[in-house]
């Protein structure tokens, strides 16, 4: 079980590491490897949230003082700036592909997928059927005039949404039904530049609701590499909730249709505490109580499948390097049918607890981050389930397990992916 002491989130700060290890919270979770203390790892973390504080709680972690280190922690920017052609030693890991903008940049995903359908399309592959789990989408303003062949082919009610193609935490976002509403943005700014580049995709119009809000989930997924494809998925992550109930009827309102904290912190009665976001626990434990355990694991399949296959768009793109790893934040929403839709992938997902059980969720995540990297040297290699994390693909083979038995007493397998199902007490 979960510890009950009081865990209160560490601000950003400049303050000093010794002061900062003294003012560090108790341990939120039991360590799920044996505490080796002749181990000494030499770090770097260019972030003062729960990374830093994981990494300073590690036995036998260290802070690199010097050029000499065995684990970096970037931002995506050094990791452009620095690390692009910097040759790692053996015993050194940074948390980045160098060119996971392929994935994570709103532009190159839609490209990716679409390059990864037109090929499976004209193979005649029966893998296409999978690649549905993104809406209709084009990139502008390189694709605005197919974008307007194409809208003009949609009911004259559907509802379009506007994000930046390297934007975050909903700034830049907007719907619209017209044309007309995004003419302003394809004018030149007044230094003479191009319009920015956008992505425009068919909004998702029939959300599954709650509570009569619209919800996104975020699911954290640990990359280790790309060939061969290895990724694992955590079972803990949340969804987070609108401000405002749902309703179609005003397009303009950014606290009915968005679902980013950064904006629900904007409205003058936000409680980070109430209200906003549910653990996927919960969620699951929600979506059994409304629906079949059938229904639910078809559902949590249909994810897997979507989590896979936007990797294997990728696959082939993405510099391999044993050295770097990536934690990547999936935002997925459901709809009525409980069909999942892709919204995004965050290379950086936000590490700033905005609740005291969201810094107990990050804290664990990272923690179980690191025991799979295992510069430590503990694990055996042959792991499935390292804390919260199962292995959804090991050297390009999707892991199964075992489920049941059903009325016939068959044990089926599935998909290992067991969203929900993580309890500190008990691991399997």
């Amino acid at each position: 079980m979960l510890r009950r002491e009081r865990v209160t989130p560490v601000e950003n700060s400049d303050q000093s590491l010794n002061r900062r290890e003294r003012s560090l919270p108790p341990l939120p979770f039991r360590n799920t490897f044996r505490e080796n203390s002749s181990i000494r790892i030499l770090f770097k973390c260019v972030l003062s949230n729960t990374i830093l504080d994981v990494l300073s709680r590690r036995t036998g972690w260290e802070v690199a003082t010097g050029e000499e280190w065995n684990f970096h922690w970037a931002t995506r920017e050094w990791m452009s700036t620095s690390f692009d052609r910097y040759k790692f030693t053996s015993r050194q890991f940074v948390n980045h592909f160098r060119n996971d903008f392929e994935l994570t940049r709103k532009d190159n995903l839609i490209k990716n997928f679409k390059k990864m359908k037109r090929t499976l399309e004209k193979n005649k592959s029966k893998e296409f059927a999978k690649y549905s789990f993104m809406p209709a989408s084009y990139v502008l303003p390189s694709e605005y005039h197919i974008f307007v062949e194409e809208f003009k082919k949609y009911p004259d009610n559907t509802i379009w949404i506007m994000k930046p193609v390297a934007g975050a935490q909903g700034r830049g976002i907007f719907l619209f039904r017209r044309l007309k509403h995004i003419q302003e943005w394809k004018k030149k700014d007044v230094t003479g530049c191009d319009a920015q580049p956008y992505v425009v995709q068919a909004y998702i119009s029939r959300p599954y609701l709650i509570g009569g809000k619209k919800f996104d989930a975020r699911i954290y997924v640990l990359v280790t590499s790309f060939r061969p494809l290895t990724a694992w998925v955590h079972r803990e992550g949340f969804a987070r909730f609108s401000h405002s109930r749902y309703t179609t009827d005003c397009v303009e309102d950014a606290f009915v249709h968005l679902t980013n904290v950064a904006i629900a912190k904007t409205a003058p009665d936000y409680d980070p505490e109430k209200g906003l976001k549910w653990s996927l626990n919960r969620l699951i434990r929600f979506y059994e109580s409304s629906f079949s355990k059938q229904r639910v694991q078809e559902m949590i399949s249909d994810l897997a499948n979507l989590i896979v296959n936007s990797l294997k768009c990728v696959e082939s793109l993405i510099i391999q390097d044993s050295h770097c790893f990536e934690l990547y934040g999936y935002d997925v929403l459901f709809d009525e049918d409980l069909k999942p839709w892709l919204l995004e992938v965050n290379a950086s997902p936000s590490l700033t607890a905005s609740s005291q059980d969201d810094y107990r969720l990050k804290y664990r995540v990272l923690s179980h981050m690191l025991d799979i990297i295992d510069l430590e040297g503990k694990r055996e290699g042959n792991e499935i389930h390292v804390g919260g994390f199962d292995q959804l693909i090991n050297k390009g083979v999707i892991v199964e397990r075992t489920r049941g038995p059903d009325p016939h007493n068959c044990f089926i397998p599935s998909v290992n992916l067991r969203l929900g199902e993580y309890h500190e007490s008990k691991i399997k």
